[in-house]
């Protein structure tokens, strides 16, 4: 596969790009990861809770919660506008970082100021342990055992069990994607949708856009491998590698929430996240998909101002105000398909109940 040409950079994303420099722009590999790891850690912003409250704006509290069997317990972020009352919708957010780097507290001002005050929500970002030190399955059981705890404790949180949206962006972004999978298939937590910003969906590195964006950008496939190993180790493209260890491997999407998926024309995960919507639409669910014309990856974070980052986040808020504004108390849509698809591939979910 030997692509000729690439989709050009929007204009105002380009000079954004052209401005870091190289070294931002160096792929990561096994002989510097643990060097990025630690700049990473060193320079991306984490916010403390007093912080985040933004002078009394928001109402915040870092939980402690029992994580998965025979693993450490898990620290929740939960923040809520404040002066709220009454049980409220909640995103449970996971961060991105490709599944290496990041932390659950730096996502939250930007998803508080666009999303948590004028959507009314509650917002739960988790704080999952990370590769290499972290394989599959730890990071996924983590915000699974999470989710469980949320909306096993709905009550005190302040929170509507029936109306949480599962989300994320980039390796967050497949994490959420494998939630949705894993919470069907153990007939867990249903999710009222599950919001999925360019996420990292496909192992296997083998899509046309992969090979295409090669050294341009801020993600290629070079890294993209490196983060994967860091996360499966031996195995790393295996041919029979679960679907929650990467979504795209999954053959069946039905009884799945509805999904709002998007990428950029100008990155390597645009083929991967286009399948990955299609796959959901031939299994009969609902998906919204926006494919942005010469974005690449992280587009919106490092040009806030562009025009296409402004279209980017107002398309996401629209689907997620849509979305809450067809639901109600008692009111998820597909949350019977997804239960009946459990009980199905899993009759002890009958007994569970």
């Amino acid at each position: 596969m030997t692509p000729k040409a690439v989709p050009p950079f929007d204009p105002e994303l380009g000079v954004v790009l052209a401005a870091l420099g190289k070294e931002p722009r160096e792929p990561i590999t096994p002989e510097n990861l643990e060097d990025r790891r630690e700049r990473d850690a060193t320079t991306r912003p984490r916010p403390t809770a007093e912080d985040l409250r933004a002078g009394g704006r928001f109402e915040v509290a870092e939980l402690r919660v029992p994580g998965p069997p025979d693993g450490p317990d898990v620290t929740l972020v939960s923040a809520r506008p404040s002066g709220l009352v009454g049980p409220l919708p909640l995103l449970y957010y996971m961060h991105g970082g490709a599944m290496i780097m990041g932390n659950a507290w730096s996502v939250l001002p930007r998803i508080l100021r666009e999303w948590a005050l004028p959507l009314e929500l509650a917002v739960i970002s988790v704080e999952y342990r990370l590769a290499p030190q972290a394989r599959y399955p730890e990071p996924l059981e983590d915000c699974y055992a999470g989710l469980l705890w949320a909306a096993g404790h709905a009550a005190e949180l302040g929170i509507d069990a029936d109306r949480i949206i599962i989300g994320g962006r980039s390796a967050g972004g497949g994490l959420a994607a494998a939630l949705a999978l894993l919470a069907r298939d153990r007939g867990g937590p249903g999710a009222l949708g599950q919001l999925l910003l360019s996420p990292m969906l496909d192992d296997r590195g083998s899509t046309f856009s992969a090979h295409q964006m090669t050294g341009l950008g801020v993600w290629d496939a070079t890294s993209n491998a490196t983060a994967w190993k860091a996360l499966l180790g031996d195995r790393y493209g295996a041919p029979d590698l679960p679907p929650y260890a990467a979504p795209s491997r999954a053959t069946d999407l039905s009884g799945l929430p509805p999904a709002y998926i998007d990428a950029g024309s100008a990155e390597m995960f645009r083929d991967e996240d286009v399948a990955y919507a299609n796959a959901i639409w031939q299994a009969g669910g609902q998906a919204e998909l926006h494919v942005w014309p010469g974005a690449y990856h992280g587009f919106d974070g490092m040009a806030p101002h562009a025009a296409l980052s402004r279209d980017a986040r107002d398309a996401r808020t629209r689907w997620l105000r849509r979305l809450l504004a067809q639901s109600g108390p008692g009111n998820r849509p597909g949350s019977d398909a997804a239960a009946a698809h459990a009980a199905e591939r899993d009759p002890a979910a009958r007994r569970r109940g």
